[in-house]
């Protein structure tokens, strides 16, 4: 899966698009020292990735390839902010959980060519591993729609079924507000239930088929890429062993390998730790939220990394102006000239995002002679069709403000719709 991403973002000119083109890029929170390579350096850790997916699909050089790969693939994820998705934040994940499983003791070229040895078993944890990390990304997805946008409201399918009415069969009833409340709330009751249902032997093959008539439906109506086709193949984990070791039996035969041996794992005790750390980690992360006191759709603080999937329609206008202490004007700037269409969208309504442009703006300003500047902005935001309202101070030098963990305070409250319109008429008055 992950060599046809890898492909089809080649293919589609991607890499060229969304690292190449833009001329400022996004850095995560605590990782603006990575050194961001130059263009043949971004085509090489593409590359790079696509040629460990392959080693490691063979299990050929197997513990260097899920090494590389993890670091390429997380390496390219931390160039641009601007580009974030949650099912890439789950491979970067995933490929960390594999690199101490030992996924190329049986049906591996490692073990065809004598690199090491084979094994017939391994422990439960570590199968349970894999099993975990798909089902906390459910199970966090059902707790994250426990909200009122989504479960009293309907927002934002209930926005976003109607532009599908035109599809056949199904386009009219995608238009009834009684579907998208439906929808929100059997999206909800799946993903809450789905992981016990897939751990269960029972109830496996029901719960996969679910999983895929679920992924292949929101796949048809929303642009997720290739995220649907991600958990449908991820969850075949699930299966009962003797389905998967019938498989490779059957395999095994076919391409002459030779029989698995009758080696038997010893319990690692290093990797066990590392996985209990890493989980109790994801347990604990996605809360992080409750540390803030606005409205988490709209201040978005603690909202990354999460697996927050597909929770909210939202869209913004962000203008940034340069106040020089020297004139009694100001300067308007256009986005376009220093950021993609799909930088200034995301920009545009993520508050750590607005604060790096603005850093970046004042340095290129200062480069320009406009020493001591003041980077303001008036940002307007709709979120879940509530209508557009101010989301910042307008009178804050957000170019002044470092980034931190701490609450912004600089964000205007979502309830408090009267005192955004007084803002913009005072900074109004201002500026004439």
């Amino acid at each position: 899966m992950m060599l046809f991403g890898v492909l089809r973002f080649v293919a589609y000119g991607w890499i060229d698009e969304l690292y190449i083109q833009p001329d400022f890029h996004f850095a995560y929170f605590g990782f603006e020292w990575i050194p961001y390579p130059a263009d043949w350096g971004v085509y090489f850790l593409f590359a790079l990735a696509g040629v460990s997916a392959i080693l490691i699909s063979v299990g050929l050089f197997y513990r260097w390839a899920i090494c590389l790969f993890f670091l390429a693939f997380t390496y390219i994820e931390l160039l641009d902010r601007a580009n974030y998705l949650n099912h890439y934040y789950f491979i970067s994940c995933m490929a960390l959980v594999l690199v101490v499983l030992p996924a190329n003791r049986s049906f591996s070229l490692d073990v065809r060519f004598g690199f090491v040895k084979g094994w017939t078993e391994i422990s439960r944890w570590q199968l349970d591993g894999v099993k975990l990390m798909i089902g906390l990304v459910y199970f966090f997805a059902g707790v994250a729609k426990i909200n009122p946008d989504w479960l009293l409201h309907a927002q934002p399918l209930i926005t976003w079924l109607p532009q599908h009415a035109d599809l056949p069969i199904i386009g009219t009833l995608l238009t009834y507000k009684s579907t998208a409340f439906i929808m929100s709330w059997g999206g909800a009751i799946f993903d809450l239930s789905i992981p016990f249902l897939l751990w269960k032997k029972r109830t496996v093959l029901p719960a996969y088929l679910a999983v895929a008539g679920f992924h292949i439906f929101t796949g048809i109506l929303f642009p997720i890429g290739i995220f649907p086709l991600v958990m449908m193949a991820s969850t075949l984990v699930f299966f009962p062993v003797r389905w998967h070791r019938a498989l490779v039996d059957w395999a095994s035969s076919t391409m002459g390998f030779q029989p698995r041996t009758e080696i038997t794992q010893a319990r690692n005790s290093a990797s066990l730790l590392f996985l209990t750390a890493f989980f109790a980690f994801q347990f604990v992360f996605p809360f992080r939220y409750l540390l803030y006191p606005d409205k988490l759709f709209w201040a978005e603080e603690g909202y990354r990394f999460s697996w927050r999937v597909m929770l909210m329609e939202k869209a913004g206008k962000a203008t940034f102006y340069v106040h020089d202490p020297a004139l009694t004007g100001h300067l308007e700037v256009r986005n376009g000239c220093h950021l993609t269409p799909n930088q200034e969208k995301m920009m545009s309504t993520q508050p750590d995002l607005l604060l790096q442009y603005a850093a970046y703006l004042r340095n290129h300003y200062e480069e320009q002679g406009v020493v001591n500047s003041e980077i303001r902005a008036n940002v307007w935001v709709t979120l879940n069709g509530s209508g557009s309202r101010l989301f910042v101070d307008p009178k804050v030098d957000l170019g002044a403000i470092q980034d931190s963990w701490e609450h912004k305070d600089w964000i205007l409250p979502f309830e408090n719709e009267q005192q955004a319109r007084n803002f913009t008429m005072l900074n109004s008055e201002a500026d004439d």
